[in-house]
């Protein structure tokens, strides 16, 4: 049964990207988005059109500097393989309690409509009100998609984290 990671929370988060459950690769390498055919860490650097350091806690730091907060939606689930679609046993991860600790927190992004889905069904009901939801195409090499497409609609997160509430 995998377990997913324990969040990425910095101080004053101010977004929350939630993919479903750490693939088998990640699992391996003990790194959100591990595989490296994943498109996660190429877009995110890319939106503020930055070098991708090679680094993983180089990367885990650009993610404390952005003020963005990264979990998953899932705490562990049976799963064979790294599939969304062969998820059986969903337990959710509190995501509640993570929003609860960032009153800064003002947008949630789903890293697939499949993150959507389990956590419109296990935690939605339980986030504080206020909250601004967004479904992003998967990061997955599963999801085919363009990468200049994948990285336009991804702009939302840079316009997300500049963003300030009044």
């Amino acid at each position: 049964m995998p377990h997913s990671f324990a969040p990425i929370e910095p101080a004053c988060a101010k977004i929350l990207i939630l993919g479903t459950m750490p693939s088998v690769k990640s699992l391996e390498k003990t790194q959100y988005y591990g595989h490296p055919q994943n498109r996660f860490w190429p877009i995110l650097f890319a939106l503020w059109n930055e070098e991708l350091p090679g680094e993983y806690e180089k990367r885990t730091a650009f993610l404390r500097e952005k003020h963005i907060a990264l979990w998953d939606v899932l705490q562990n689930c049976d799963r064979e393989g790294s599939l969304d679609s062969a998820i059986r046993n969903p337990q959710p991860n509190p995501v509640w309690e993570l929003a609860e600790r960032h009153p800064e927190l003002h947008t949630v992004f789903f890293n697939s409509k499949n993150a959507q889905i389990f956590f419109d069904k296990l935690i939605r009901h339980r986030m504080p009100p206020g909250l601004c939801y967004y479904t992003l195409p998967s990061s997955s090499p599963a999801r085919a998609m363009r990468a200049e497409s994948k990285l336009a609609q991804w702009q939302v997160v840079r316009r997300a984290v500049e963003w300030e509430r009044k």
